[in-house]
């Protein structure tokens, strides 16, 4: 019956869209940040937890902050893992964790009648600073990431993305795969979890997002609790920043598949980048705007070497990937590539015309209250915004960003930000 009524509430809430998003932020006494949108009407609310503890502070043990992410509702205090998925599905309530380069989450949703929310919340709070690690769920745990890893290996897309990150990034923290790497994750005991979670679980490298239907005194009580048990600690050091590529390289990695995988790009932007609305902007342009960007007329509409083509800029902490990507038939690699460096040389020499800087932002505004429409895309962008401090009025100016970016900026963004001659190209397939 519970979940009839999340049921309802979730599809009630995709409908609703916010013109704007109130954000308000605050400190807890540890010292955490807390942001939070008041969403009324619907009995509901997400929760989430965020750390400076992404795939960038592995270090040496490269996948060891998305194992801990994993083994978090594993067993925490009195109960075992089946006990805190009873505890949710019995009010209802969702959690889920996560890692990406930069951070680490937990969250929930959950409704708001107080019995519902009291116990979804005291079992977010118990999950978040009573972890187990015990050694059974690691074992467990570790053998499933284990074999995931082997299959990857079968995989010519995800081994592309490996070899070109590595190929970006170097030595970088953001080099290594989130997941890890099969020689690094089997040598972990649960003891590199605890103290990896000991170090960056703590208080002053937290943040809280709260958006719902819930009072500002209700947040402010919400998150104070779940911040109350863990340590103060301190914040890590910041990421290293991204030394570029010095000369541009070919890699080609062969692999028993009738597809090849091009992967070519330089690291790109970053979330505080004053570069960034013009190379968002010229990217849907080039290739970010899927079916009416230039990659996807040149590589796919004219030529048919593609199902699709396209580029993306991954603002990070500090500059993560631009990429232009296509898979294409083995002996079309090469006329593909060729295709789809021409058009970004061209890009580059040329910018976009008149016509396409209107219809990239007209597509862009367009739809960008259906961005954060439900509950969980708006708290998405609020932790965004919240964990890279971006301005709270983010939300509200991101439109007339938009629209204030001209061809000039464009064209001066890319030449200064995405030199050819850094590019690093990646091909996984056959036919060498």
């Amino acid at each position: 019956m519970r979940f009839n009524l999340m049921g309802l509430v979730l599809l009630l809430l995709s409908q609703t869209v916010w013109s704007a998003a109130k954000i308000e932020n605050w400190q807890t006494p540890q010292g955490s940040r807390v942001y939070y949108v008041r969403t009324a009407g619907l009995p509901m609310v997400d929760v989430r937890v965020v750390f400076d503890a992404g795939s960038a502070r592995d270090e040496a043990k490269f996948g060891v902050a998305a194992l801990t992410s994993a083994l978090l509702d594993s067993g925490a205090g009195d109960l075992s893992a089946d006990d805190i998925a009873q505890r949710f599905e019995s009010v209802g309530a969702n959690y889920s964790a996560g890692v990406n380069e930069d951070m680490a989450w937990l969250a929930i949703r959950t409704l708001t009648e107080k019995a519902l929310f009291d116990k979804a919340l005291a079992t977010f709070e118990t999950v978040l600073s009573k972890p187990a690690f015990n050694q059974a769920d690691f074992e467990r745990e570790k053998a499933r990431t284990l074999a995931g890893l082997k299959h990857r290996e079968e995989s010519p897309g995800e081994l592309a993305g490996i070899a070109f990150n590595k190929a970006l990034y170097g030595d970088h923290p953001y080099a290594h795969p989130e997941t890890g790497v099969v020689e690094t994750v089997a040598g972990f005991s649960a003891d590199d979890l605890k103290s990896f979670y000991q170090k960056y679980y703590v208080a002053a490298n937290a943040m809280v997002v709260i958006v719902g239907d819930v009072s500002r005194e209700q947040a402010e009580q919400t998150a104070n609790q779940l911040l109350s048990k863990l340590p103060v600690g301190s914040k890590p050091a910041e990421i290293p920043v991204v030394t570029m590529p010095s000369k541009a390289s070919k890699q080609h990695i062969e692999f028993p598949s009738t597809q090849t995988h091009v992967l070519v790009g330089l690291p790109g932007t970053y979330r505080k980048d004053p570069d960034y609305f013009a190379l968002y902007v010229g990217n849907h342009i080039l290739g970010g705007g899927s079916m009416v960007s230039r990659l996807f007329e040149e590589v796919r509409e004219k030529r048919g070497l593609a199902y699709g083509a396209y580029s993306v800029f991954a603002p990070l902490y500090r500059q993560g990937p631009f990429m232009m990507s296509l898979q294409t038939r083995n002996d079309q690699t090469e006329q593909a590539l060729d295709v789809l460096l021409k058009t970004f040389n061209e890009f580059l020499d040329t910018g976009p015309s008149d016509k396409e800087l209107t219809a990239a932002k007209q597509n862009i505004t367009g739809g960008f209250a259906m961005r954060f429409d439900t509950n969980s895309k708006l708290t998405d962008y609020v932790a965004m915004i919240g964990f890279y401090q971006q301005p709270l009025d983010y939300l509200d100016t991101f439109q007339s960003n938009v629209e204030a970016v001209s061809i000039e900026q464009i064209k001066d963004a890319f030449k200064r930000r995405v030199k050819p001659e850094l590019l690093q190209t990646v091909t996984v397939g056959a036919g060498k």
